[in-house]
């Protein structure tokens, strides 16, 4: 068989070549969701495991030969999978209760307290808070110019305040693909915000497929002057 460049391809040649980016295909969805589902599980056991295996030693002292059975690392990982899941649950149960909210109230008070912790605990639980409402004036999901004026990043608006000069700036998380725990902070006027009607799910859901999920639609990413590049800083995973 002959190419378009005149290089003639034995036909087996071009078989192969054409399964293999068809398998590759088919298999990219699976592993993205695959790394995205382990990277939940890794962080979910880690939690719970220390309690499981703590678990497992007190069977060991009335049932040792079960206790032996039990302690298997891939079990481990599993009890302490569920047994987190479990607990996220009761938390958020307990968190819409009077008293839940109470024992919550009075361990937030005992972190503030603790030096370094409270800055650790305070500026997470406000960036949580923040997420679950959008600042005022703006949209929460945005497109800005990154890395580069003539590229456009998906990024969500944090908080918006005013700088010296008056200007009214906004502080966007910019999450890196598929993995959106890393990413970048950039402080960007609001004139130079690019609106969406995107909810959080679909951006993220964007974000994490590495743009294969997501609305058909984008807005208007080219009416907009080019623009100098803003501040930015790494945030680590």
């Amino acid at each position: 068989m002959r190419c378009h460049w005149g290089t003639v391809v034995p036909a087996p040649a071009l078989h192969i070549k054409r399964y293999l980016i068809t398998g590759l295909l088919a298999f990219i969805p699976v592993w993205i969701t695959w790394v995205v589902f382990k990277f939940v599980f890794t962080l979910l056991a880690g939690v719970g495991a220390p309690l499981v295996t703590g678990i497992i030693g007190l069977v060991g002292l009335g049932a040792p030969h079960a206790a032996a059975e039990l302690h298997r690392d891939w079990i481990i990982s599993i009890l302490a999978f569920v047994l987190t899941l479990v607990a996220l649950y009761l938390l958020g149960w307990l968190s819409t209760r009077v008293l839940g909210r109470r024992i919550l109230g009075t361990i937030d008070k005992l972190l503030e307290r603790i030096p370094l912790v409270h800055t650790i605990y305070g500026g997470v639980k406000k960036l949580m808070t923040l997420m679950r409402n959008k600042p005022g004036g703006t949209q929460r999901v945005v497109l800005i110019d990154f890395p580069s004026p003539q590229l456009k990043s998906i990024g969500f608006v944090t908080r918006t305040f005013v700088d010296a000069a008056g200007r009214e700036i906004a502080a966007v998380y910019v999450p890196t693909t598929p993995n959106p725990t890393g990413g970048y902070l950039e402080l960007v006027p609001t004139d130079r915000l690019i609106a969406t009607d995107w909810s959080l799910d679909q951006a993220m859901a964007f974000i994490v497929s590495g743009g294969a999920v997501g609305p058909d639609r984008l807005p208007d990413v080219e009416g907009t002057a080019a623009r100098q590049p803003a501040a930015v800083a790494r945030i680590e995973p």
